[in-house]
């Protein structure tokens, strides 16, 4: 079969197209043949060896997968021959609260990930995709939109009236627009570019900003509110935003901590976490339950993950090189056919 692995390499040259054997599934496995993937920033840092060190040389990529069950073994019962599945994010993160071995359990990390040919996982770590959604849209769900939900629904708890300040333009932040639109909610989205702001307007903003001619953009959004401040942010930044997050929150405000597109270190003012009551929460994907949940959700409302753009398999190192240039909005994702 066709397959990517990682080489010992500390660059994006470490992704490499090899042929594999074919793997079986085992009791309680499946084998899904692959049809589409989805790319996220934390594949780009394992790629290059800035995920907790070198890559596994000869580790299968990527998260995010979805394809058709072709085989189960022995005591399968949650997946049948034809289902459209797409692998969870943590194999072993079922539901409940996060515990150690789901970190270990990681796909495309700590374990082998998605971007093979074929690819054998346990029935416990798969769910049934939206009937509505392509193999590429759905493929979008397992990390960014997870990671939305548990932010928004899950920690935030968030309702109808409440204002949610959105940072970019990636996949996170504008399936967390779509998400956080379902729920009734206000949303403000900032950019450093008008066109890209443009399609969050066509996603249902309510209101952006240009950081970039507007740099205090914390200021637009007290202002948007009212001089009330925003209810939650979906900061995705890190150390370069935080401070400016924190400063567009009302006093009580929830920071979901997503991503570190700045930084992983620096300095932070938490005298404004004390004073304001912040409640700040790092979140880290989702589980199984989590992603079921929101699968529901996404039928219902007949929502579609915004993609950007679009890499056959054998463009897959194209796509992980357009995706660390930043030139993206919405989900960067690649096909079989």
């Amino acid at each position: 079969m066709k397959a990517y692995e990682l080489k010992a390499v500390q660059s994006l040259d470490s992704i490499t197209r090899v042929e594999r054997d074919t793997p079986k599934p085992g009791v309680g496995q499946i084998l899904i043949r692959t049809r589409a993937w989805s790319l996220n920033f934390r594949d780009t840092l394992v790629a290059r060896g800035a995920y907790g060190g070198p890559p596994k040389a000869g580790l299968i990529p990527l998260s995010d997968g979805v394809g058709e069950v072709v085989e189960v073994g022995a005591g399968v019962h949650r997946a049948k021959v034809g289902d459209r599945v797409a692998g969870c994010f943590m194999q072993e993160w079922l539901g409940g609260e996060i515990h150690p071995r789901a970190a270990v359990s990681a796909l495309g990390g700590a374990i082998d990930g998605m971007l093979a040919e074929y690819v054998v996982l346990s029935q416990e770590g798969v769910v049934q995709v939206p009937a509505h959604l392509t193999d590429e849209e759905a493929a979008c769900l397992p990390c960014a939109a997870v990671t939305a939900w548990n932010a928004l629904v899950c920690e935030s708890r968030i309702k109808a009236g409440d204002t949610v300040v959105l940072l970019g333009t990636g996949g996170v932040s504008l399936i967390g627009l779509q998400l956080a639109k379902m729920h009734g909610a206000r949303t403000i989205i900032t950019s450093s570019s008008d066109e890209k702001l443009e399609l969050a307007k066509k996603l249902g903003a309510d209101a952006t900003v240009n950081y970039r001619s507007n740099p205090d953009w914390e200021k637009a959004v007290v202002e948007f509110t009212g001089g009330r401040g925003a209810d939650i942010v979906l900061e995705v930044g890190g150390v370069g935003t935080f401070d400016k997050s924190l400063a567009s929150l009302r006093l009580g405000g929830h920071l979901c901590l997503i991503g570190v597109l700045t930084g992983v270190t620096g300095s932070v003012t938490t005298a404004a976490i004390l004073r304001r009551g912040i409640r700040v929460h790092g979140i880290y994907v989702g589980s199984r339950e989590m992603f079921e949940d929101m699968n529901r959700a996404i039928a219902v409302h007949g929502m579609r993950p915004p993609i950007g753009r679009r890499f056959g398999f054998e463009d897959a190192r194209a796509a992980y090189d357009y995706l660390a240039s930043a030139a993206h909005s919405g989900k960067v994702t690649i096909s079989m056919g």
